[in-house]
C-alpha cells in the first residue's frame, strides 16, 4: 500500500497548484494532493476545509489525519507536515528519493529530491496488512 501511495503521488506531478484545490483537473494545494493520493490508493481520506494558506494551528490537521486511517510515527512516514514558515505548515507525501508536494510558487505539484529543507512537524504512515 506504502509503494502505491507513492505513485500515485508521483502521478499527480505537473497538476496545476490551487488553494482548497480537491480536483486534479482544476487543480490541488497540498491537502488536495494528500487527499487525492490516499483516494487513488482506495482511501477515505477527510480533508480539512476552510484553512488559510498561513496558520499556526494544526489541530485539524492532525484530526484528519486519524480520520484517513493513517497512524502517526517517528520517522520514514509516508505524509509528513512541515513548517516551511514561521506561520506555515505544509504537507508532502513521500516516493523514493524525495516528496511530492503542491508548490505556491511553482504553481504545480512537483517533485522535491530529498532531504526537505524544512523541519518535520509531523508525520504519518499508511499501513494494511499487506505492508
Amino acid at each position: 500500500m506504502r509503494a502505491a501511495l507513492a505513485e500515485a503521488a508521483l502521478g499527480l506531478v505537473g497538476v496545476p497548484f490551487r488553494l482548497h484545490g480537491r480536483d486534479p483537473a482544476t487543480g490541488l494545494d497540498c491537502v488536495g494532493l494528500v487527499a487525492e493520493a490516499l483516494r487513488r490508493v482506495g482511501g477515505k481520506p477527510d480533508a480539512p476545509e476552510g484553512y488559510s494558506l498561513r496558520s499556526v494551528s494544526v489541530t485539524r490537521f492532525l484530526r484528519c489525519a486519524a480520520a484517513s486511517g493513517l497512524t502517526a510515527c517517528e520517522d520514514e512516514g509516508d505524509i509528513v507536515l512541515c513548517r516551511t514558515g514561521p506561520m506555515q505548515s505544509h504537507l508532502a507525501v513521500r516516493v523514493p528519493g524525495g516528496f511530492v508536494h503542491a508548490h505556491a510558487s511553482l504553481g504545480r505539484v512537483t517533485f522535491l529530491p530529498a532531504p526537505l529543507p524544512w523541519p518535520i512537524s509531523q508525520q504519518w504512515r499508511l499501513t494494511d496488512e499487506k505492508d
